[in-house]
C-alpha cells in the first residue's frame, strides 16, 4: 500500500489495518488532516476541522487497541460529522447564521455512539441552511470533486464531497426529501437511508421531524452497514427511535441474493427519466438478474399525491422547528428557508389532516405491495448529475422538480429504507447512482444486496481526479 492508496481504503480497510496495528490511528488522521489543508480549501466540504481533538481521539485509539481493547470495527477510523449533530463543545450551526455560536453540552447521540465505538471525529461538514434546499447566502457551498460546474447534492452536501475526495472514511448524512441519496448520487457514494426510528435523532437539528432520518454515506454498502450498526437503536432521550434490536448488518452479507424478489415498475421507474439514467437502471437490472434474483414487474402505487403533499408536510414542520425565531429573526434567515417557513405558516389545520391522511394510504399500498417482493428497484433522480446552472432552475422549473424529488421524497413519507449504490456514469464522466428499497427495518438486506451488486461491478471504485 502507498501514501496515495491511503485516502481512498474503505472504512473496513482501514479499520482492520488501524486494529491489527499495521498501521496506526494517528498515522492515518494525520495523513486525512494533511489532505484536507491541502484539498479543502478548493472543495470547501468542512465548515470545521477539529485536529487536535482528531489527534487526541487518534492517540487513545492507538492506546486502547495496543492492550487489546478494540471497541469495534469503526475504532481508530477518521469520519466526519454533518454540522446539524451535536458535538460538546464545539459549535455547531445546521448551516444557519442564527446558530453560529450554539455550542452544545453533550454530544447528540449519533456523535456520542460513533465516540463509544472508537471513530476519530474529523471535524464538522457543510450543509444548507438547517438542511433544507439551499445554502445560506454567506455559505460558500461544497464543490462536487468530480466537476465544480456540477451539482454536488443537498442537504448533505458536504458529507458527500468530504467522503468522495478522500476527506474522511465515512461521515453522517441526514434526508428529509432525498438528502442522503441526493449527494451519495452526485458523489459516486453509497447512502444508507434507515427506515424512520431506526437512528435517534436526539441531538441533532430538526427540519421536519415525522421525515428527517440521519444515516451513514460511505464508500461500499458494507461501509455503510458498519456505521448504521454504531448508531442504529433504542434511546432514552427520543421516544420516537425504536426499540427493535439492532442486528449485526454484516453477518451474511456474503450470502447474496440468489432468488431474491426484487420488483420494478418499469413505466415510472424508466418513463421521463434521462437517458444516462435509464441505463443505469437497465444495467443494474441485468446485474441482479446475473446475480440470481428474480427481477419482476410490479405495479408500484401512484405516488403523485404525497409527492405534491411532501413540500407543505415539510413546510408545516418545519415552521414548527422554526417558530421561537422567525419572524423575529427573520433578516437571518435565507431566502429558502424563509419561502418554507412561510409556506408552513400559511396551512391549516384541515389542510395537515388531508396530507396525514394521503400519507398514511400510501403508507399502507407501499407496505401491502412489498407482500410479494423483497426488494423494489428505482432511479435516485430522473436527471443525472445536473450542473448547478440547470439546478439553479428548479424553484422556476415543474418538470425539473419533479424529476429530482419523485424518486427520494415518497420513501421519506412512507420511512422505507434505501440504499443509494453507484451505477454508471454520464458521458461527460459524472456518476449516477440508482436506489434499492426495502421493507421497514430490513436494512441488513440493503446492505447485503449492496454488497452483491458491488462485488459483481466497479462504479464503487472509480475516484475523482483530485
Amino acid at each position: 500500500m502507498t501514501n496515495s492508496d491511503l485516502p481512498y481504503l474503505t472504512l473496513l480497510e482501514v479499520g482492520r489495518l488501524i486494529q491489527a496495528r499495521e498501521i496506526s490511528s494517528l498515522e492515518v488522521t494525520q495523513a486525512m488532516l494533511e489532505r484536507i489543508e491541502r484539498l479543502d480549501g478548493q472543495l470547501r466540504s468542512y465548515v470545521r476541522v477539529l485536529s487536535d481533538l482528531a489527534l487526541a481521539e487518534a492517540a487513545q485509539a492507538d492506546l486502547e487497541i495496543s492492550e487489546r481493547r478494540v471497541r469495534g470495527p469503526l475504532h481508530g477510523v477518521p469520519i466526519g460529522i454533518k454540522d446539524l449533530c451535536w458535538t460538546a463543545g464545539v459549535p455547531t450551526a445546521a448551516g444557519m447564521t442564527l446558530y453560529k455560536d450554539f455550542v452544545p453540552k453533550e454530544d447528540g447521540t449519533v456523535v456520542r455512539k460513533l465516540r463509544e465505538a472508537g471513530a476519530v471525529v474529523l471535524g464538522k461538514l457543510q450543509m444548507t441552511e438547517s438542511a433544507y434546499a439551499d445554502h445560506h447566502p454567506s455559505v460558500t457551498a461544497p464543490v462536487n470533486p468530480w466537476n465544480e460546474a456540477h451539482w454536488p447534492g443537498v442537504s448533505s452536501s458536504g458529507s458527500g464531497v468530504a467522503t468522495a475526495a478522500g476527506l474522511c472514511y465515512g461521515s453522517l448524512g441526514t434526508d428529509t426529501g432525498g438528502s442522503i441519496r441526493f449527494p451519495s448520487a452526485a458523489n459516486g457514494l453509497t447512502g444508507l437511508k434507515p427506515t424512520w426510528g431506526r437512528v435517534s435523532r436526539y441531538g441533532a437539528f430538526e427540519l421536519a421531524a415525522t421525515l428527517d432520518h440521519i444515516g451513514p454515506m460511505a464508500r461500499t454498502a458494507t461501509d455503510a452497514g458498519a456505521m448504521l450498526g454504531v448508531i442504529a437503536g433504542a434511546d432514552v432521550n427520543d421516544p420516537t427511535a425504536s426499540l427493535l434490536p439492532v442486528p449485526d448488518y454484516l453477518a451474511g452479507v456474503d450470502r447474496g441474493i440468489k432468488k431474491l424478489r426484487v420488483g420494478i415498475d418499469t413505466q415510472w421507474a424508466t418513463e421521463g427519466i434521462d437517458a444516462p439514467t435509464k441505463k443505469v437502471i437497465q444495467a443494474a437490472m441485468q446485474t441482479l438478474r446475473a446475480l440470481g434474483a428474480d427481477v419482476m414487474e410490479v405495479s408500484f402505487p401512484d405516488p403523485k399525491q404525497v409527492i405534491e403533499d411532501w413540500f407543505p408536510q415539510c413546510a408545516i414542520e418545519a415552521s414548527v422547528v422554526h417558530e421561537k425565531n422567525y419572524p423575529a429573526h427573520k433578516d437571518q434567515y435565507g431566502p429558502a428557508l424563509a419561502s418554507v417557513i412561510e409556506a408552513g405558516r400559511a396551512q391549516t389545520g384541515p389542510d395537515y389532516q388531508k396530507i396525514m391522511l394521503h400519507r398514511l394510504a400510501f403508507k399502507g399500498r407501499v407496505a401491502a405491495m412489498f407482500q410479494n417482493i423483497d426488494l423494489l428497484l428505482i432511479p435516485t433522480t430522473g436527471v443525472a448529475s445536473p450542473t448547478l446552472t440547470r439546478m439553479a432552475q428548479m424553484g422556476v422549473d415543474a418538470d425539473l422538480m419533479s424529476a429530482m424529488l419523485r424518486y427520494t421524497c415518497p420513501f421519506d413519507m412512507t420511512g422505507s429504507p434505501t440504499i443509494t449504490l453507484p451505477g454508471g456514469f454520464t458521458p461527460e464522466g459524472m456518476p449516477v447512482g440508482f436506489q434499492l428499497v426495502a421493507r421497514h427495518f430490513d436494512e441488513a438486506l440493503l446492505v447485503r444486496a449492496g454488497n452483491a451488486f458491488q462485488q459483481a461491478t466497479e462504479w464503487h471504485l472509480r475516484r475523482p481526479a483530485l
